[in-house]
């Protein structure tokens, strides 16, 4: 959970500008005059840190952009200093609990989609389904009307 914290923080402040993403005093520097406490609950269990990556980023960008995440989605997804969005374990149960709890979207990663298949036709009907291969993916779903993002020329596209 720790490493995956740092992660979010990390990529967060490096990319602070792009997502127009600033401190209570209005800086690009998110840590600037500011404390960030994490708190996981006690029933959160150390190996499963890094499916909490996305998630992580997504509340963080949530605080320092002061827009909401819409209240139907539900996302898994480790998370890289790239921003990239790297394959979990775990995608039928997961996907199942979002359904139970009456959830309407499901961001995994890219490289989960082949593990849908084990996940019964009739979930995957009342689910929809966004599959991220980059952070800049999961936070245009995450929000409703998407995340505006100021791009860099020449970014280019990693295969992992």
């Amino acid at each position: 959970m720790k490493e995956s914290a740092h992660l979010a923080i990390s990529w967060l402040r490096s990319n602070a500008k792009k997502y127009q993403l600033t401190n209570a005093f209005g800086s690009f520097d998110l840590l600037d005059n500011t404390d960030i406490h994490l708190h996981f609950p006690a029933g959160a269990v150390t190996k499963d840190g890094p499916s909490a990556g996305v998630t992580i980023v997504t509340c963080l960008a949530s605080l320092f952009s002061g827009r909401l995440v819409r209240s139907d989605v539900a996302m898994t997804g480790e998370i890289t200093l790239r921003g990239l969005v790297l394959p979990v374990g775990g995608i039928k149960d997961k996907v199942l609990a979002a359904h139970r709890a009456g959830l309407k979207q499901v961001i995994i990663p890219r490289r989960n989609e082949k593990d849908l298949e084990g996940v019964p036709g009739n979930v995957q009907q009342d689910l929809s389904f966004v599959t991220a291969s980059c952070l800049d993916e999961v936070l245009n779903a995450a929000f409703d009307g998407g995340f505006t993002v100021k791009t860099r020329p020449g970014l280019l596209n990693s295969k992992l």
